[in-house]
């Protein structure tokens, strides 16, 4: 006779049972009142429809326990649309964490994901990447930080002592001011607080290469940053002599530090050009800010980033499947994410 599983899996309905999932989530996933913004921002909201959500039932006591969901993004292959479902919010109760719960829940959504995305990728945890891995999902690259020091005095002070390191900091200050100048080549910096038609104006479809490569366009931004809850947004717009805009940056203050969520130019996978990186670093240092910093897939960083000064940090793991397209994606930032 054959026995009756431990546990059965359910696609929900992320409108119907929105308490039942955030219930699932309290405790496991983050602050409550930001993981209900979320919900009704990135489950309720989202322009391409609802994340495909996946709920584990525990079957001897009838019991929900676990939940995970795929968000929906729109990608470009060779100019081709692409639906990339982003891995997101895997939470099982803890009496029901040992290794079988979260892997049956886990190899259940890559199933019903094949049906729905061409692909799918995510960014798990520590703790999650053995899950990823047993499933089936294969290492695509490494999240980088990478950092830019702007003012240096605070740095200069670890290592020197203090009488020394006031004027060594404003030395390397003075120093650091002069190169990046030379090298805007009359591009400028405007702040703004959303994304209008000029940001939209950056994207195109032929600037995303062969893909699949997340589409940027500024239906994108308005949902991605100015709609979110969970991040305070503004943007640099980078225009040339004539006003036209060649590259925009999604920017947010971090203390004194300027962290930038995504980013586009008219280069597009080939990432933005020297003089537009000098007018980042010349704008962030007007605002000021201490320090810039970005997260990158690795594959999406070259020669320009380090030459201006960008310095390799911690890392994390990106994983990803595909299901009908066999290229994976080369170009990531933060902005690819599910937060």
């Amino acid at each position: 006779m054959t026995q009756a599983p431990a546990y059965t899996v359910h696609e929900a309905d992320p409108a119907r049972d929105r308490e039942l999932i955030l219930g699932l989530w309290r405790g496991n996933l983050g602050q409550e009142a930001r993981m209900r913004a979320k919900f009704d921002w990135f489950y309720l909201q989202c322009p391409d429809g609802a994340p495909l959500t996946l709920l584990l039932r525990h079957e001897e006591s009838g019991a929900w326990v676990g939940v995970a969901s795929a968000g929906p993004r729109r990608m470009l292959r060779e100019g081709r649309p692409v639906l990339a479902g982003v891995l997101a919010d895997l939470a099982v109760l803890p009496a029901h964490r040992s290794l079988w719960p979260a892997l049956s829940l886990q190899m259940a959504l890559m199933e019903a994901g094949a049906k729905r995305f061409e692909l799918m990728y995510g960014f798990p945890n520590p703790k999650a990447a053995a899950v990823f891995r047993r499933v089936g999902y294969v290492p695509l690259c490494r999240m980088v930080r990478h950092a830019r020091v702007l003012r240096h005095g605070e740095y200069v002070r670890r290592r020197l002592p203090a009488f020394l390191a006031l004027p060594a900091g404003g030395l390397l200050d003075i120093v650091d001011r002069l190169r990046p100048r030379a090298w805007r080549g009359g591009l400028r910096a405007r702040w703004q607080d959303v994304a209008d038609e000029r940001l939209g104006e950056v994207w195109s479809p032929a600037s995303a290469g062969g893909g699949p490569t997340a589409i940027r366009d500024l239906g994108f931004l308005q949902w991605r940053f100015d709609a979110s809850p969970l991040i305070d947004v503004r943007y640099l717009l980078v225009e040339d002599a004539g006003g036209r805009p060649q590259a925009w940056f999604a920017c947010e203050s971090r203390g004194k530090v300027l962290y930038i969520h995504d980013l586009w130019s008219r280069r597009g996978v080939a990432g933005p050009s020297r003089e537009q990186l000098a007018t980042l670093l010349h704008a962030a240092r007007k605002a000021g800010h201490r320090a810039v910093s970005i997260e990158f897939g690795s594959t999406s960083v070259d020669g320009i980033w380090l030459e201006a000064g960008f310095a390799p940090r911690e890392s994390r793991p990106v994983f990803w499947h595909p299901s009908s397209v066999e290229t994976a994606p080369r170009w990531l930032t933060a902005g690819d994410e599910d937060e």
